[in-house]
C-alpha cells in the first residue's frame, strides 16, 4: 500500500538513508562472518597472514574465486585488512579476536550464530505476529541453542566466578565449603559446568525443560570432568526437585519464562534459610527511553522474535520481555514472595540482583 507523504525533509531522509546503509552492509558483513565462520575462514588466515587469495584458497582447498569475492567483502567492512601494493589481506590481533579466537569473552561468532537461528526462523516469527500466540523455544533451529551458549560461555567464565559470586553476600564462602545450588534454565550447562569447576566441594543441580540442552549439558559435563559434583534434570523452573538450597540462579531466562512469578515463588520454597537467589539478566534500564541504543535495539531484536515468543507458549505468558529493567524484574520477584532486592554488580551486558526472603 502507498503511503502519502507531505513536508518531506531531505536532510533527515538522506542521514536515515545513510543510516540503512550501514546497517544493511553490516547484516551482510553478519551473515559472511557466519560463513566465514563455518568454513574456519578466518582461523586459517590468521595462520598464514598476510596472504593472497591464492594463498588462502592453497592453505585451505577452497575456490579461490569465492575466497576473494568473501575477502573483499570483509575487507570493506574492517573485519580484515587488504594492502594494494601486495594484493595480499591481513588480519589485525583485535580482528582475530572478534573473529577467530573461540572462548574469547570478546569474540561475537556465537552471537552471529544466534543472530543467522532468527533470519531462519523469521516465517514462524512472521505467522505469530497474526496468530497472536506463542513460538516455544524447542521450535527454533537449532543453531538458536548453540549459538546462545556460545556466546554466553565466556561472558559467564569471565564473570560469573571472579565477579558475580563474590558480590553476592557470604555465597562464595558457601560454595568453598560445600554448598547445594541449583541452576534454573541451565540450557547446555555452561554455567552450571563454569561454577562446579571452580567450586569442587560443591554439588551444582541443572535443570532446564528442554530435554536436547539437558543431553548437551550431561555429555559437557563429563568431558569437562565434573561429572562427580554436577546432576542435569529435564523439568520445569516452577517443579524442579529438592530443598535447602545454598543458592539458586538463573541466568539470562527468567524473561523467557511463562510465569516468572511462579517460578519466584517456587524457588522461595526450596532455598535454605539463609540461601540466596542471584538472578542474571540483560542490562536495561527502567524505560524504554533508557534503552534506545544499539544494545537495546538488539535485545528488544531478539525479544520480539524469541523471549516473548518462548513465554507466550507456556502457561500464564507474562511475557515481560528482554528489556524487563530492575523495577520490573524487582516487581516479579516480590510478587514472588522476595522482600530483599538489590542490585549486586553489573556489566555492560548483564544485571546481577540479589534476592532473599
Amino acid at each position: 500500500m502507498a503511503v502519502k507523504i507531505d513536508n518531506l525533509d531531505e536532510g533527515k531522509l538522506e542521514e536515515l538513508q545513510g543510516k540503512v546503509i550501514g546497517d544493511v552492509a553490516g547484516s551482510m558483513g553478519l551473515l559472511l562472518a557466519y560463513i566465514g565462520d563455518r568454513l574456519d575462514l578466518y582461523s586459517a588466515l590468521a595462520e598464514v597472514s598476510p596472504a593472497t587469495s591464492q594463498e588462502l584458497a592453497s592453505n585451505t582447498g577452497l575456490s579461490e574465486r569465492y575466497l576473494l569475492e568473501w575477502l573483499s567483502a570483509n575487507s570493506a567492512g574492517g573485519y580484515i585488512n587488504y594492502d594494494p601494493a601486495t594484493e595480499k589481506f591481513s588480519m589485525t590481533p583485535e580482528q582475530a579476536v572478534i573473529f577467530a579466537s573461540e572462548g574469547h569473552p570478546h569474540c561475537m561468532q556465537g552471537f552471529f550464530q544466534a543472530v543467522i537461528s532468527v533470519y531462519a526462523d523469521e516465517p514462524k516469527a512472521t505467522e505469530i505476529f497474526r496468530s497472536g500466540e506463542g513460538l516455544p523455544w524447542a521450535d527454533h533451529s537449532t543453531c538458536l541453542f548453540c549459538g546462545t551458549e556460545r556466546f554466553f560461555r565466556p561472558l559467564y567464565a569471565a564473570n560469573l566466578v571472579e565477579s558475580w559470586i563474590p558480590a553476592l553476600d557470604g555465597v562464595r564462602e558457601k560454595l568453598e565449603a560445600g554448598a547445594k545450588v541449583a541452576d534454573i534454565g541451565c540450557g547446555h550447562g555452561s554455567s552450571t559446568i563454569i561454577m562446579a569447576q571452580a567450586f569442587p566441594e560443591s554439588t551444582f543441580y541443572g535443570f532446564d525443560f528442554h530435554e536436547p540442552s539437558i543431553e548437551h549439558a550431561r555429555d559437557r559435563a563429563r568431558n569437562a570432568g565434573v561429572a562427580r559434583n554436577t546432576i542435569f534434570e529435564v523439568v520445569t523452573a516452577k517443579e524442579y526437585p529438592g530443598k535447602n538450597f545454598d543458592l539458586v540462579a538463573i541466568f539470562d531466562a527468567l524473561h523467557d519464562m511463562g510465569d516468572p512469578v511462579g517460578a519466584a515463588a517456587h524457588i522461595l520454597t526450596t532455598l535454605a534459610d539463609d540461601g540466596t537467589f542471584m538472578l542474571v539478566e540483560p542490562f536495561a534500564g527502567d524505560s524504554l527511553e533508557e534503552n534506545l541504543h544499539p544494545l537495546g535495539q538488539i535485545y528488544y531484536s531478539f525479544s520480539t522474535t524469541v523471549c516473548v515468543p518462548a513465554s507466550k507458549a507456556q502457561e500464564v505468558g507474562l511475557a515481560i520481555g528482554a528489556q524487563a529493567g530492575q523495577k520490573r524484574l524487582t516487581e516479579v520477584l516480590n510478587e514472588g514472595g522476595f522482600s530483599h532486592v538489590r542490585r549486586a554488580t553489573e556489566t555492560p551486558t548483564n544485571i546481577v540482583l540479589e534476592a532473599r526472603p
